[in-house]
């Protein structure tokens, strides 16, 4: 049995109140109805009356009969009164219980539409502002709207952070990489030069990719506002055809899936899930990749690949920023940044969508992305 909520709590307390106060109003006029037409005085008072005219006093079984006929009329009329008062006070009741809780209602709502936003940072600007009586409703408003303010700060000082310092490293890498390729391309360098060159451009590479997924990652954090329309299923095939390697076999099963969003995000996350599909494979294998839009119009990307085998229990935190599982390593080439997943993640989610993953039984994963359908947004 589901518990009462509080408007209908303090609407019976109200009647609770109401009618305890009505019945013992009705109780004491009981009793002083009784005590002031007690047989006794009733028939003294008839009898002092007789002797002044000169008639018999009235019968006491009369008078008994008179009093019992007086207080069961106004108890019964005293009790329907009170039925109908307290009908009456149920109603208003609830609409003063309604109107005392409104305030309480705009902070409701101001938390869930933060809690379902996509982004865990997106609707912390919003404020409550509530006006009215410094009571304990605005209190409580003005304390949410300080923890607010202090949330919202930390999340963009974080973004500030991680944007800041991956401008200024790049700088520096880039400048790196300058000088290691006119180190190891010139004529006079020799082979273990060379060698050693060729290393460290690889780690000088690596660490670019790594600023630009944190970069990628501030940015698909923010609120999107450049949207336009785009496939899915034509984003797919320019990827692919660009990004097509010789030694894995690609599957494309390219339905329309139409959409609202970035396509400079959409793009990077689509080639991220390539990217990751064809680094963690084995030799030989295959990655399939299927578009199409499901039911309820949602557009939806489906990318399947062959590779090691995944435990159920860390497929979550795959999606997690630097986490590598200890059973999925990449076959061939240079190792990724760590964040390829964690940007897919954080793409479709600044695009109100959803992004999860589940193993094959054979090895590999099944990722999906599942974005609202450009008929849901128009």
């Amino acid at each position: 049995m589901s518990r009462l909520t509080i408007r209908a709590r303090l609407t019976l307390v109200y009647c609770g109140l109401l009618a305890l106060a009505g019945l013992l109003l009705l109780a004491v006029m009981y009793g002083l109805m009784a005590r002031h037409m007690a047989p006794d005085r009733q028939v003294a008072a008839a009898g002092s009356g007789a002797d002044r005219v000169g008639q018999p006093a009235p019968l006491a079984g009369f008078a008994e009969r008179i009093r019992d006929s007086t207080l069961e009329a106004m108890l019964i009329q005293g009790g329907v009164a009170l039925v109908v008062i307290i009908a009456l006070a149920v109603g208003l009741g609830w609409l003063i219980a309604g109107r005392m809780l409104r305030p309480l209602h705009r902070v409701t709502d101001a938390a869930r539409r933060i809690a379902q936003a996509p982004a865990a940072d997106r609707r912390l600007d919003e404020r409550i502002a509530l006006d009215g009586p410094h009571d304990e409703i605005r209190v409580l408003a003005d304390t949410f709207d300080v923890m607010l303010e202090r949330l919202d700060s930390s999340f963009d000082g974080q973004r500030r952070f991680i944007a800041n310092a991956s401008h200024e490293l790049r700088t520096p890498l880039t400048l790196n990489r300058a000088l290691l390729e006119v180190a190891v391309y010139r004529r006079a360098a020799s082979e273990e030069v060379r060698q050693l060159g060729e290393t460290l451009l690889e780690i000088n590479r690596r660490h670019e990719r790594l600023i630009d997924g944190l970069l990628m990652l501030a940015r698909s954090e923010r609120q999107l506002v450049d949207r336009s329309f785009l496939d899915l299923a034509d984003l797919t095939r320019y990827v692919v055809f660009h990004q097509r390697p010789h030694e894995l076999t690609i599957d494309i099963e390219a339905a329309e899936a139409p959409t609202i969003g970035n396509s400079v995000l959409l793009e990077r996350l689509v080639r991220n899930l390539v990217e990751n599909a064809v680094r963690y494979n084995v030799k030989d294998g295959w990655v399939s990749l299927r578009t199409y839009t499901d039911q309820d119009g949602t557009a939806v990307l489906e990318v399947t690949n062959t590779g090691p085998e995944v435990p159920p229990f860390e497929v979550p935190s795959l999606f997690e920023p630097f986490h590598r599982s200890d059973g999925v390593r990449a076959a061939d080439g240079p190792p990724g940044s760590g964040l390829g997943l964690s940007i897919v993640r954080a793409v479709a989610h600044a695009h109100d969508g959803t992004a999860s993953a589940e193993p094959r039984a054979e090895g590999g994963l099944i990722v999906t992305i599942r974005l609202p359908g450009a008929n849901a947004d128009g």
